[in-house]
């Protein structure tokens, strides 16, 4: 069932309303494409090296998707190889600083 899109504008932003469960369904499907964050444990603790790059890894793959970038686009915004930025993106291997400041200002260049 689709359900009609609505807008509003404010202060001359066009935003788009609908409803909550559309929404949270909308979420749910675009985190189904990220890496997971490692299970916690029964005190709410999470392996840190892990979760650090499951954090890294969804966040790259957030920001790019939001300035509508390709893992192909970024990868030569960023002067670094299409597999690169797959890896880092799954969240299963640990980039380096200079691959994470190459990427990080490319994504810069990018929001201009």
């Amino acid at each position: 069932m689709d359900i009609p899109i609505q807008s509003l504008e404010i202060a001359g932003k066009r935003f788009v309303v609908m409803p909550a469960e559309q929404y949270e369904r909308m979420r749910a499907d675009r985190d189904a494409a990220l890496p997971p964050l490692p299970p916690a444990d029964a005190e709410g603790n999470r392996p840190g090296v892990d979760f650090v790059l499951a954090t890294i890894a969804r966040d790259v793959a957030r920001e790019r998707r939001a300035f509508g970038l390709s893992p192909q686009d970024l990868a030569k915004l960023a002067g670094v190889r299409q597999e690169t930025v797959s890896r880092l993106e799954s969240g299963k291997h640990s980039p380096t600083a200079r691959t994470l400041a190459k990427i990080e200002r490319a994504l810069k260049r990018a929001a201009r």
